[in-house]
């Protein structure tokens, strides 16, 4: 048992220390919008979420279990607390959510390790058997710089990088706040590769067929990967660029894990597209700080802003959750990015976006949001949380 005073230790996109109070309290906050807006649901769920520890991926396990009482078992790669060194946050969050998973009477099943890797994979099926029998939803939220392939052992390394030409353009220095111009070459046709490699949908392919294979995918199955399409302004350097390409990637292996599931078990799968938020892996694109600022000042002003909790309810009530039928756009994707892209907010993002300096920023955009909701990924400034007390560094998932 260890306890301490624990205080941010932040250096620009990264944050080396996590609260593991303040980490409770978020996920609090996330249960209370699930129950808010909880569904009967007319049979047993069962639900594997794949990157389940943060972002999306937990707020979706949270949706899952207090909007449907659903069961659940989450996979993440999270390192845990040594001695006075703090857990990830990502540990701490999958901490809280089991506790109070436990107590309100559901199954949480939490397994920690590679996700790309055969050995997990299997170890996912095999509990699935054992516990559950089978599941009726796959969640697929993955972020990783890089992964290794579990055949061949090549390791991808994922890049941020346009493609076809190089790019300039504005953005937040994080360390030093200070709107820079940056310039960035055109990636090489390797690096493209390799992102795809890491971020496109060979590894949710791997899963899908390996569930199938076992039998654990319920009749009637939906498999959903999470994607981001954002709008023209940051397309150089997402949509266009090279994450942009693994995501056509992951796309083109949703639509034909479609078709399979569909012959197979009268399954589904579906691509759905979510809104700009802030994460870790997101504030480390250049240009998408400031764009997220400005969009969250925007938003926030017209009461449609939306936190990845609100967004995964909106998925369950909406699209996936029991009962319900997914509604999709023309490529058959899920949409729930429709209040982002808004034209005439976009547009105003547009005007905003040429007229921000260094002098200004802070009050043109909501910036301070940005920054604030970027600590509390970690588990501070969170309201309600005393960070004057020591709190117990050790837990158990």
């Amino acid at each position: 048992m260890a306890r301490a005073v624990i205080a941010p230790r932040i250096r620009g996109f990264i944050c080396t220390t996590a609260h593991p109070a303040g980490c409770a309290r978020n996920i609090e906050k996330q249960i209370e919008v699930a129950l808010a807006a909880r569904s009967t649901s007319p049979k047993q769920y069962r639900v594997l979420v794949v990157g389940s520890s943060t972002g999306y991926g937990l707020a979706a396990r949270i949706a899952a279990t207090w909007g449907y009482g659903a069961d659940t078992i989450g996979v993440f790669f999270e390192r845990p607390p040594v001695g006075k060194k703090t857990a990830t946050a990502g540990f701490y969050n999958t901490a809280a959510f089991h506790e109070r998973a436990l107590a309100d009477g559901r199954t949480s099943i939490n397994i920690n390790g590679d996700a790309f890797s055969h050995e997990i994979k299997n170890q996912a099926i095999n509990i699935i058997k054992e516990t559950f029998g089978q599941v009726d939803l796959v969640i697929y939220s993955l972020a990783s710089p890089r992964r290794t392939d579990p055949y061949t052992g090549e390791v991808y390394q994922s890049t941020l990088k346009p493609v076809g030409g190089s790019y300039t353009g504005k953005t937040i220095e994080l360390r030093d706040e200070v709107i820079t111009e940056i310039e960035m070459e055109p990636a090489t046709e390797e690096e493209i590769s390799g992102t795809i490699g890491v971020m496109g949908g060979d590894d949710l392919r791997l899963w899908t067929e390996a569930l199938l294979a076992a039998d654990a995918l319920a009749n009637g199955a939906h498999v959903v990967p999470f994607s981001y399409i954002g709008p023209e302004l940051t397309w150089p350097i997402y949509r266009s660029g090279t994450i942009g390409k693994a995501k056509e990637h992951l796309e083109t292996t949703t639509s034909g894990l479609n078709a399979l599931l569909h012959s197979s078990i009268n399954g589904q799968a579906h691509i759905s597209i979510n809104k700009a938020v802030v994460t870790q892996a997101s504030s480390a694109i250049p240009v998408v700080p400031l764009y997220v600022s400005l969009l969250y000042r925007l938003m926030k002003e017209q009461g449609i802003h939306e936190d990845p909790i609100h967004q995964m309810v909106r998925l369950f009530n909406d699209h996936i959750g029991l009962g319900t039928q997914a509604k999709l756009d023309d490529e058959h994707r899920i949409r729930l990015d429709g209040p982002e892209l808004e034209p005439i907010l976009q547009s105003e993002i547009n005007r905003l976006w040429d007229l921000v300096t260094t002098e200004n920023f802070r009050v043109l955009s909501d910036y301070d949001g940005f920054k604030r909701g970027f600590r509390q990924l970690f588990g501070f400034e969170v309201d309600g949380v005393d960070y004057g007390e020591p709190v117990e560094i050790d837990a158990e998932v």
